[in-house]
């Protein structure tokens, strides 16, 4: 299966340390060799890079760890292909207008006989599930809503209907984001850390590489990464209940209603000393 690694924050951040573990599992750490992806929000716009080469062996995703970006929105995806070819239109993440926002969108799992009704604007240009998936909820929030968007908590709610619908056909974790709202779902395996003050030092989990936020941040700063399985070795996620969509504003999940949140610690592997609770 593929992973999925989001961030949220307050203030603009880059997500290179988070990303130098995380393209790791891309072909070195792990088998996710199928093409990798990242886009970063800036104002209305997004930059988006896009690989069907491995994240580990691809010079796109050097330029992008090295590469401070300081985005409030950013989503990556490294691939492993259950459905479509290794080629760069079934590369996620995938991007959409609606509204006048671009919406950018990945998926882990695998979706068994899906195939929407889908017409007019949204309409997938790869063949995966993923981006038919994708098309669905953009259509379905444009029928539902044609004079704009609705406010958060009804979009919450209907966000959350599609991933239950869309779920029923297979494993549906996915990471959905409008530029303002990072929407995280979790079918099955997901974790999430909020990093803020009192800031320490963590320690990536596929890389002997280790970063002091405390020497780089401000106290008012917060951080919400989002990811697949935890980044760090040395500090204490908080797992994603299944069938949970969670809403990030800010650094931070957002009480939405009707959102199911059952956040129970990851142990820390290989014995690692549990650090302080993240808030």
């Amino acid at each position: 299966m593929c992973q999925l690694l989001g961030m949220n924050c307050n203030v603009p951040t880059d997500i290179c340390f988070s990303f130098t573990g995380f393209r790791a599992r891309g072909g070195l750490t792990d088998h996710h060799r199928d093409g990798w992806g990242i886009a970063f929000f800036e104002g209305r716009g997004v930059r988006v890079f896009l690989d069907p080469q491995p994240s580990a062996d691809s010079p796109v995703a050097e330029l992008v760890r090295h590469y401070p970006i300081r985005s409030l929105n950013v989503i990556a995806h490294i691939r492993k292909a259950t459905q479509g070819d290794i080629r760069l239109d079934n590369t996620h993440p995938f991007q959409r207008e609606l509204w006048g926002r671009y919406w950018i969108f990945a998926h882990n799992g695998h979706l068994r006989d899906y195939a929407p009704v889908l017409g007019g604007r949204f309409r997938p240009v790869g063949t995966t599930d993923s981006e038919r998936a994708f098309c669905h909820i953009l259509q379905t929030l444009a029928e539902r809503f044609p004079d704009g968007p609705p406010d958060a908590r009804t979009l919450h709610a209907t966000l959350r209907e599609l991933a239950i619908e869309i779920g029923s056909r297979g494993e549906f974790n996915f990471l959905l984001c409008n530029g303002e709202r990072l929407f995280a779902h979790c079918s099955s395996r997901l974790v999430y850390i909020i990093r803020q003050a009192p800031f320490s030092t963590a320690h990536l989990s596929d890389e002997d590489v280790s970063v002091d936020f405390d020497s780089v941040t401000t106290p008012d700063d917060r951080v919400a990464v989002i990811a697949t399985l935890p980044l760090t070795d040395n500090e204490r996620w908080t797992q994603i209940e299944p069938g949970t969509l969670l809403s990030f504003l800010h650094g931070a999940p957002e009480a939405l209603g009707s959102t199911r949140t059952v956040a129970q610690p990851v142990t820390p592997p290989h014995g690692a000393p549990a650090p302080r609770e993240a808030l």
